[in-house]
């Protein structure tokens, strides 16, 4: 009984040591499609996505903001600008200048035909608000504003004058796009009290729904190269006028023509 106690344990043990040598799984190892191939644990982190980088407004990608700047530097253009900076020539006289159908301070009146016509729009509108509207000045020649100008110097020197009077050349009133407005009445024409009028209020508020521009706004002098002018409006056309206006920018600023 003793012997075959023994032969059983004994058999026992061998059997035991024979099963040590069978490899073990992997955890999940049963669950791997056959088509993968198992990540590294380094590989198998969650990595970060890519930071994206701002698109530049220049790629046309899609959703991109891009401003789109209008022709600033041809004759033919009403977006041209014309400052200190940037004169026109002495014999430059825009090809379609008419009479706006306005009331006008001088019959010799004139301006470019697109704006002419959208002054007309303007001026019936503030009217029905009860704004009766004039045209002090528009169009004016390189000679005309050369006469301007040397009168200014002789009578209040070259350094004042600069402030409110622009050399030939450099007057936006050249261009036929810019006009002097005041009231029916001529109260404070050419004033900085014109601001406090109806119609100076008015045309702060309204103007730029016609495609006109405050163009030399209040406490701007040193960047747009003239006082506070009131009174000085000029054509953009609608679109790019409530975009300048929205903007609260001078036209320097906007277009970023300051040097």
């Amino acid at each position: 009984m003793l012997k075959m106690t023994k032969m059983l344990i004994a058999f026992l043990l061998i059997v035991s040591v024979g099963g040590c040598g069978k490899k073990a799984k992997t955890p999940n190892e049963d669950n791997l499609n056959p088509t993968e191939t198992p990540q590294s644990q380094e590989t198998a982190q969650p990595t970060a996505e890519p930071e994206e980088t701002p698109a530049s407004n220049n790629d046309g990608n899609e959703g991109d903001i891009v401003m789109e700047v209008p022709d600033l530097t041809s004759l033919d253009s009403i977006n041209l600008i014309v400052n200190k900076q940037r004169p026109l020539g002495e014999d430059y006289e825009p090809a379609d200048l008419v009479k706006p159908d306005v009331p006008l301070a001088k019959s010799s009146v004139t301006m470019r035909q697109e704006a002419a016509e959208a002054m007309k729009i303007m001026f019936d509108a503030a009217k029905e608000d009860g704004i009766s509207l004039m045209i002090g000045s528009g169009y004016r020649s390189y000679d005309y504003q050369k006469t301007l100008y040397n009168n200014y110097v002789a009578r209040d020197g070259e350094e004042e004058a600069n402030r409110y009077s622009a050399k030939p050349g450099q007057s936006e009133h050249q261009t036929g796009l810019a006009a002097d407005l005041s009231g029916t009445s001529g109260n404070c024409y050419l004033k900085g009290c014109f601001k406090d009028t109806d119609e100076g209020v008015w045309l702060k508020e309204n103007a730029w729904k016609y495609g006109f521009i405050l163009r030399y706004p209040e406490g701007k002098e040193e960047i747009t190269g003239y006082i506070f002018e009131p009174w000085h409006y000029r054509y953009f056309g609608t679109e790019e006028a409530q975009k300048i206006f929205e903007s609260g920018l001078t036209v320097e600023e906007y277009y970023n023509l300051q040097d």
